[in-house]
């Protein structure tokens, strides 16, 4: 479990109310409400199909919501209100948000004909106008930092998915995110691979950035955490910390899926 102190009171950096979202007849997410903190790790867990991944989606607005709400810092993602209605944002105006929400893909999404200091820089030269050279620096700054200096000019084809996976987190965290998302990120790896990742993802929750983790690494969860929620169905069944949403759950759903996973 994690051992940060945690931030002050303060208002949600995240907020979800009554999330809805469909695709054809079957409704994803039913009314999910949410907040989580400046500074806090909240791991979401749950089986295949239950909206994980798709919550994720809604709130960096990949995913359109069907009703409910995101907000981040207190600005409302993908739309603007105007009275009681809410008007979706213009492309250009949500690829703004959007630099200030990294994601991390389970597939790792780098560009194949780009080298990894490309792959790195392109976002902050093109989306925030940053001098290429200033952009190459930072980009070898988080590649040490993601234990990839070597790699600057190696092409995605050359690397291990553990290490593609480490450079799309560097590639997040080029933009300077106030919040990471990571959709399963040890999911597409071997499983000798994981075990680097997870290191890198714990390093960001030691310095107190705001993520929110979809994973189905339960050791992980306990130990990074400080909010697990778990998910069934669309609906957010149970929340607490790490002690006590997988030593006591107070759910049967929830007792039902840790039995098979731990």
């Amino acid at each position: 479990m994690s051992t940060r102190t945690a931030p002050p009171a303060a208002a949600p950096k995240v907020e979800l109310r009554g999330v809805r979202k469909s695709f054809g007849t079957t409704e994803v997410l039913r009314g999910v409400d949410l907040d989580v903190a400046h500074g806090e790790v909240a791991v979401v867990l749950g089986p295949s199909g239950s909206g994980k991944s798709t919550l994720l989606r809604t709130i960096n607005h990949l995913e359109k919501v069907d009703g409910g709400s995101v907000s981040v810092d207190g600005v409302l993602v993908g739309y603007r209100r105007s009275g009681n209605r809410l008007y979706e944002l213009r492309e250009r105006e949500i690829l703004r948000q959007r630099t200030a929400i990294g994601f991390v893909f389970q597939n790792f999404h780098l560009f194949p004909h780009l080298t990894v200091l490309e792959n790195i820089t392109e976002a902050p030269v093109s989306a925030l106008g940053r001098p290429r050279r200033a952009a190459e620096e930072a980009a070898r700054k988080l590649l040490a930092r993601v234990g990839l200096a070597d790699k600057a000019e190696a092409y995605p084809r050359q690397l291990s998915g553990g290490q593609q996976q480490r450079v799309a987190i560097a590639r997040a965290l080029a933009l300077e995110p106030g919040l990471l998302l990571f959709d399963e990120p040890t999911s597409a790896l071997d499983p000798e691979l994981v075990g680097e990742v997870l290191d890198v993802i714990r390093d960001l929750a030691a310095a107190g950035t705001t993520m929110i983790v979809v994973t189905h690494e339960i050791g992980f969860a306990r130990e990074v955490a400080d909010t697990v929620v778990f998910m069934d169905e669309g609906r957010i069944v149970e929340r607490g910390t790490p002690a006590e949403v997988l030593d006591n759950p107070a759910h049967e759903r929830t007792r039902a899926f840790l039995s098979k996973v731990l």
